[in-house]
């Protein structure tokens, strides 16, 4: 695959899985946009970015702020001149609670600030530029909007997912007509930081215990995929749901 002289936003790309795809991007020629609130983590990505020689932008930002959000379009389009694909990664959990926590309504609005409203904004400012590339948008969403788990109950994070999953048919459907594709990928649980951020006392390598293939993934299995979705190798492919949990939904 290849994407060279195209403009890549990845939000959340400080870590995890936006570090990896951001990174392989770039491998494959790409000029990447690092969006994320960790500035000394976007350092590192971008030290792994910059030995393949395409230009690379970094974006310090909040994508729940609205002027934050302005501010990744502005710079990229300033820098750059236009958009070819944009990557919805950023995403938190603030912490496993269910309908009965005391801090429900904080926890969702939080959650849903970050998941689904910012998504929402940056894919509003994004999509005039997408236009004019016909280029597309990959959503990271999860398997927590599509099961629920009694054990460790993450209400808002899981509303937040299945919100993601028909925001992004929606807006495939509607942008159909204009050439740009948009899809969304859901992992189970994949080896990052996004809990330890939160300060959920879980550990990614213990829910090997609950998937079927007994086994937790690597962040860059998760970058392959969104690749093959950004690619034209995906053409005919818009409004789509790629699941990858090492079978957590069969369980």
């Amino acid at each position: 695959m290849s994407f060279v002289k195209k403009v890549v936003i990845v939000t959340g790309a400080s870590s995890g899985i936006g570090a990896a795809a951001a990174i392989s991007f770039s491998k494959e020629g790409a000029n990447v946009v690092l969006v994320g609130r960790n500035e000394y983590k976007l350092q590192k990505v971008k030290e792994e970015c910059a030995k393949t020689g395409n230009d690379l932008l970094v974006v310090k930002a909040d994508v729940s702020k609205e002027q934050d959000a302005e501010k990744i379009i502005k710079e990229t389009v300033d820098k750059f001149n236009k958009i070819d694909i944009l990557v919805n990664n950023a995403g938190i959990v603030v912490e496993m609670s269910g309908i009965l926590g005391d801090k429900v309504l904080a926890v969702y609005d939080s959650v849903m600030n970050t998941n689904l409203r910012a998504v929402v904004h940056i894919t509003h400012l994004a999509v005039p530029y997408l236009i004019k590339s016909k280029g597309n948008i990959i959503n990271i969403s999860s398997v927590a909007g599509k099961m629920t788990m009694k054990t460790a109950p993450a209400l808002a994070y899981s509303i937040s997912k299945a919100a993601l999953d028909h925001f992004t048919r929606c807006v495939a459907a509607e942008l159909a007509p204009r050439g740009v594709r948009v899809n969304s990928v859901s992992p189970g649980p994949v080896k990052t930081d996004i809990l330890d951020s939160a300060g959920v006392p879980i550990s990614i390598e213990s829910m090997a215990e609950i998937v079927a293939l007994g086994r937790v993934s690597e962040a860059q299995e998760v970058a392959d995929l969104i690749l093959f979705l950004a690619s034209d190798k995906a053409i005919a492919i818009t409004g789509s749901d790629y699941v990858t949990d090492n079978g957590a939904l069969l369980k």
